[in-house]
């Protein structure tokens, strides 16, 4: 048999049980418990599975949902070593309020299997966690954007008015002197509300974020708590960022 097609057998049965353990694996496959390793080692990188102890899970796929899908590939290295480092932010317990963000969508996939309690206003974030018997999922209602799959508006800040977390992950679409912007500005009042429930405001951006603005104004510099960003930022903007008293952690982007 193939790699490719081998793979794809393994891939989907796991995605029919969406946990199986290494000996049912090797067992369905007939193969070496080692080529089943390196096999799901390799799907992993690729987002489908998730590995956890005793086993591994269905990472699902997002939603068709073109301009989603189009922004995942832009600054690619970077956004998966941002989420790495915002992924060991997070303890284990913790509730945690994620956005819709592409970066923060890379975050959430480094949660599947961990013992959490996970609140999210994007259905793509809540597909990959929906089948997660580990982790309590909560998903916010509202006006769902068609191109991102992210709920906003009136009834998903009422919603978010009711809940507290510990930690929320915010994705930005740019960053300037006067503090962080996104292009929707329904979404802007929603990622309020969610920074309104939070007791911690963590930022996930990549450096082609910096030194630039879009549509609405979301908050200023030190209306966050941490900012994860790739080594591509200027010092000066590492400067302007721990000026405003906001905890920078920058990550090797390639």
């Amino acid at each position: 048999m193939l790699a490719e097609e081998r793979r794809g057998q393994l891939l989907e049965l796991v995605r029919l049980r969406r946990f199986a353990s290494l000996p049912e694996l090797t067992e369905e496959l007939s193969v070496s418990e080692s080529t089943v390793r390196r096999d799901l080692e390799t799907l992993e990188e690729q987002g489908s599975l998730r590995r956890i102890h005793g086993g591994v899970l269905y990472a699902g796929d997002s939603p068709k949902l073109p301009h989603f899908d189009a922004r995942q590939p832009a600054q690619w290295p970077q956004k998966k070593a941002i989420a790495r480092v915002a992924a060991e932010l997070i303890e284990d317990g913790d509730t945690v309020l994620l956005d819709g963000g592409s970066t923060t969508y890379e975050v959430a996939r480094l949660l599947v299997g961990r013992p959490l309690h996970i609140v999210t206003t994007s259905l793509p974030v809540a597909n990959l966690l929906a089948a997660d018997s580990r982790s309590d999922l909560v998903l916010i209602g509202g006006n769902v954007c068609p191109r991102s799959g992210v709920a906003q508006g009136p009834y998903a800040n009422k919603m978010l008015g009711m809940v507290r977390v510990r930690k929320a992950i915010l994705s930005v679409a740019g960053i300037n002197e006067d503090g962080f912007f996104n292009n929707n500005l329904m979404l802007i009042e929603t990622e309020r509300a969610m920074m309104d429930a939070a007791d911690e405001v963590i930022v996930v951006a990549d450096s082609s974020k910096f030194g630039r603005q879009s549509l609405g104004h979301l908050c200023s510099l030190a209306d966050v708590d941490r900012l994860v960003a790739d080594d591509g930022i200027t010092e000066q903007w590492r400067n302007k960022i721990t000026d405003a008293g906001v905890d920078l952690l920058i990550v090797e982007g390639r």
